[in-house]
């Protein structure tokens, strides 16, 4: 994802370090210096970390302030969370930093937005329509220069052109081997499905160059149910890969997420440079109650090292109205595991 993700430190000079500090000390090891020793599981996070908040997206900044942001049931404004552990998110005040105008363009449909640090300036990604056309979905951002994006002022820096007009959401950019590169979910030319993923390499925070190259597109049984959608991508960058989660299918039960991934030393310009599994990767399990997971996020633990995942889902299959009317969409978190062949491992069968 961002290197800073991996950078934090191993404890937090807070109360949440001491506390991990004193977890270790009671469980036989040598306390906070010997944080390889401490392991983090599933059940030292309390689920939901933040109720009716859709495509969740937490950002670890350099001092380990945790930053969340998602999608309001509403879809009329854009919130920011911050809190110095996972957990305290749930009740971290909220703080709206930005409106939807009354008309024209972000004026509907605000949608999933995401918070990045780059080059010390912050920017919030996010997908919006027109109150005269509320199907018109493109991207946008917004740009803030103070040190603390909860303060400071949030400057519209307009659309994110993509290259051509159509269907567009859900952008999201990383870095790897002194490049930036964007991928985002675009409807194409001729409109034969809903969305792709495409990625191209960024000039600016706001502006990319050619070429643009497909990922992947909807076309597997389990990404076309309801809508022929592939969206939602958050980036991993571990044990030699570069992978990619994304969203495919209709945002009810049957939503789920599927996995790409390339070599660290392939040109990532190549579309032959990568590779997508043909099963999904994490979905509904009705035994845990987890219905239609997806549109995640990644970041690291208080421990600064293991991984996490932050995403959405319902605790129930049948809808309230449609799938954007229903509001329960939670935000979660989840340790992820690592195979041994390097490939994460996101707990099917585990619950929360």
């Amino acid at each position: 994802m961002k290197t800073h993700t991996y950078l934090s430190s191993v404890f937090k000079k807070t109360t949440a370090g001491l506390i991990f500090a004193a977890s270790a000390i009671l469980a036989g090891c040598a306390g906070p210096d010997d944080s390889s020793s401490v392991e983090i599981k599933n059940t030292d996070y309390n689920n939901p970390i933040a109720p009716q908040r859709a495509d969740p997206w937490v950002y670890k900044d350099t001092d380990d302030t945790y930053y969340f942001i998602a999608s309001v049931p509403e879809f009329d404004r854009i919130i920011l969370r911050q809190s110095d552990t996972i957990n305290g998110i749930k009740t971290a005040e909220e703080k709206v930093v930005w409106r939807k105008h009354a008309s024209g363009p972000m004026s509907y449909h605000i949608w999933a937005p995401e918070l990045h640090k780059i080059d010390g300036k912050w920017y919030i990604y996010f997908a919006a329509a027109k109150a005269e056309d509320i199907w018109h979905i493109r991207m946008y951002a917004l740009s803030n220069d103070s040190a603390n994006p909860m303060e400071g002022e949030w400057v519209e820096e307009g659309q994110v052109d993509s290259g051509w007009e159509s269907f567009a959401l859900d952008a999201t950019t990383f870095t790897h081997k002194g490049k930036r590169y964007k991928i985002w979910a675009q409807q194409d030319r001729d409109a034969s499905y809903n969305t792709a993923l495409w990625m191209a390499e960024m000039t600016s925070p706001t502006s990319i160059k050619q070429p643009v190259i497909q990922l992947t597109k909807p076309e597997l049984p389990w990404e076309i149910i309801g809508y022929k959608v592939n969206e939602g991508p958050a980036v991993l960058i571990r044990n030699g890969k570069v992978f990619v989660t994304y969203s495919a299918s209709a945002t009810d039960h049957n939503y789920t997420m599927g996995l790409l991934w390339a070599d660290v030393d392939a040109d990532l310009m190549d579309p032959a440079s990568w590779s997508k599994s043909q099963e999904p990767v994490f979905s509904s399990n009705p035994d845990l109650k987890r219905y239609g997971p997806g549109h995640n996020s990644f970041t690291v633990a208080e421990d600064g090292k293991t991984d996490l995942m932050i995403y959405h889902a319902r605790t129930y299959k049948e809808l309230i109205g449609n799938p954007l009317t229903d509001p329960n969409r939670d935000a979660r978190v989840r340790v992820i595991k690592w195979k041994d062949n390097g490939f994460p491992d996101f707990g099917q069968t585990l619950a929360d």
